[in-house]
């Protein structure tokens, strides 16, 4: 016998992590879009002298984590929130601001957690198809907005496809959207984006109402493992999201590594390794083209190849010791791991997805 519950949540497909590589065999995981570098050497020095205090809660209120965020944005703390994730602070968002009755707006494909928070949420998902060039159809998107609309997630870089939102498409969503109505910019890749068109979320929060901004520190920054995440927004909105938070869910090395990775000193090493991450998805994608695979131009740390049979290329990749990820017919991605890595995956997709 089941214990009883909301019907929504039968529907649920569960989110499916990146595979990882099987116990004894030489595999390379490009599933995850994790970043190929460590931590960075003052990150694991600053996470040992955290350790000796794991008798003690963690900071409630992540201040000085919370106050380096403020800093690094040129926003007040009171705009700033951060807890277990990115993707947490989706969930809190979805369950302040929506609820049975409402709707919350997305584009699919995009992030798979996005039809997950929504009906945990109980709210009802409005699904808006992408473009044909990949990427959000703001203007559909902007017509799908009811009465009922409570949130709008636009997922930018998108996943699993890459592909941007430019600056003058964001306003004419804005413009189209009521005060009331919460955009939630999920920008875990903009560390990635080269592009001058598409902006950064953080430059609109000052300038619009109903804008909240999401970062990681799961991509650029390598720290996927310590599950640290904030949101940027108004004040108000802010505070609605604190007293929605599970308490002490950072935990005091999650916190001491993340202020560590956001040290002056920590910037240069980290830019660098951006740019090693942005010359090889440059390299990786320009390949995938003189092979004649389909690829769709991306800004993240990732490529997204829209081919109809991507399980059973994921498959053969994995068997020859490359774990990609797919997504159905809609198409297979490929993280942007080291050198040798990509390497390693552009000889198998010489064989694999070369087309003739």
């Amino acid at each position: 016998m089941t214990v009883k519950h909301r019907a929504a949540i039968d529907a649920l497909v569960a989110y499916k992590p990146g595979r990882a590589p099987a116990a004894g065999r030489s595999q390379v995981k490009l599933s995850s879009n994790e970043m190929p570098f460590g931590p960075l050497p003052a990150v694991l020095e600053a996470i040992s002298r955290a350790a000796a205090t794991l008798n003690r809660y963690p900071d409630f209120h992540r201040v000085e984590l919370t106050e380096a965020l403020a800093k690094r944005h040129g926003v007040d703390p009171s705009q700033v929130v951060v807890d277990n994730g990115s993707g947490a602070l989706l969930q809190v968002l979805a369950s302040v601001l929506a609820g049975p009755g409402d709707e919350i707006l997305y584009a699919w494909r995009a992030f798979e957690s996005y039809p997950i928070v929504t009906a945990v949420s109980g709210a009802t998902a409005v699904t808006v198809p992408l473009d044909d060039r990949y990427t959000h159809d703001t203007a559909a998107m902007a017509a799908a907005v009811t009465d009922r609309t409570r949130m709008v997630i636009v997922c930018n870089p998108n996943n699993p496809t890459g592909t941007v939102v430019s600056r003058a498409e964001l306003d004419r969503l804005l413009d189209a959207l009521p005060d009331d109505v919460l955009l939630v910019l999920d920008e875990a890749y903009r560390d990635f984006v080269t592009d001058p068109h598409s902006p950064s979320g953080v430059d609109l929060v000052a300038e619009r109402p109903n804008i909240a901004v999401l970062r990681t520190f799961s991509k650029a920054y390598g720290l996927a493992g310590l599950r640290v995440g904030y949101c940027v927004t108004r004040p108000e909105t802010a505070e609605m999201v604190r007293k929605a938070i599970v308490g002490f869910s950072v935990s005091t090395l999650a916190q001491a590594g993340a202020l560590a990775a956001l040290a002056p000193e920590a910037a240069a090493e980290i830019e660098r390794r951006i740019a090693l991450v942005v010359g090889e998805r440059t390299r990786v994608t320009d390949e995938l083209i003189r092979l004649g695979v389909p690829v769709v131009p991306g800004q993240a740390n990732f490529v997204f190849m829209p081919i109809p049979d991507g399980p059973a290329k994921a498959a053969a990749f994995e068997e020859r010791g490359v774990i990609l990820r797919a997504y159905g017919t809609d198409g297979l991605r490929v993280t942007i791991g080291a050198a040798e890595e990509n390497d390693r995956f552009l000889t198998l997709a010489a064989e694999l997805l070369r087309r003739s």
